[in-house]
């Protein structure tokens, strides 16, 4: 009995910390990935793991999950059209990411996306918000062609067109020259 009860103060010890480590989105709590299988995937990274690989420091209010499934994009090529592992575009990868972390399908280009969104300034943005920029010099002004999903601090994990999946800086000169808007999905 001794030894079955010292198996298990183990497993509720990390249960307690998985279920801390889910984040508040828009009020409510995320404490398990979308998928239909609720457990966590055998490659699931830790917080420690995770703030070394982006750069900032999680604490048990971020949403762990957001930030894994990012990390299992990082790497992946720029595909005009993509969706998949083998390729992504910046509105596909945000789509994939929303229907794995909040469960919700959200549209597939950068503009619809925007109008379903509503409109924040960068001093209001939250984990998971939508940060959009308008790259081009073709369409409409008020049409964004770039979309990203914010992390905190500043940071944003988008598909770049020349360096594939990455984490990028609102304050890096290109991305403020191109900033449109953020936008919380509603």
């Amino acid at each position: 009995m001794l030894r079955f009860l010292a198996r298990l103060i183990p497993l509720w010890g990390l249960l307690l910390f998985l279920s801390a480590c889910g984040a508040s989105r828009q009020g409510q709590r995320v404490s398990a990935p979308a998928a239909k299988n609720q457990t966590m995937p055998p490659d699931f990274k830790g917080p420690k793991e995770l703030s070394r690989l982006y750069g900032v420091r999680l604490t048990p209010n971020d949403n762990i999950y957001l930030y894994n499934e990012g990390a299992h994009w990082l790497g992946v090529p720029h595909r005009v059209g993509g969706s998949s592992k083998r390729g992504v575009d910046c509105s596909g990868l945000v789509q994939a990411i929303y229907l794995a972390v909040y469960n919700r399908r959200i549209s597939r280009s950068s503009a619809e996306q925007l109008r379903n969104c509503r409109r924040i300034g960068k001093h209001r943005l939250r984990e998971g918000d939508l940060v959009f920029f308008k790259t081009g010099s073709k369409g409409k002004r008020s049409e964004p062609d770039h979309v990203g999903i914010y992390l905190k601090n500043g940071r944003f994990l988008h598909a770049s067109s020349s360096r594939g999946v990455m984490v990028s800086s609102l304050e890096e000169p290109y991305y403020k020259r191109c900033w449109m808007t953020g936008g919380r999905v509603k």
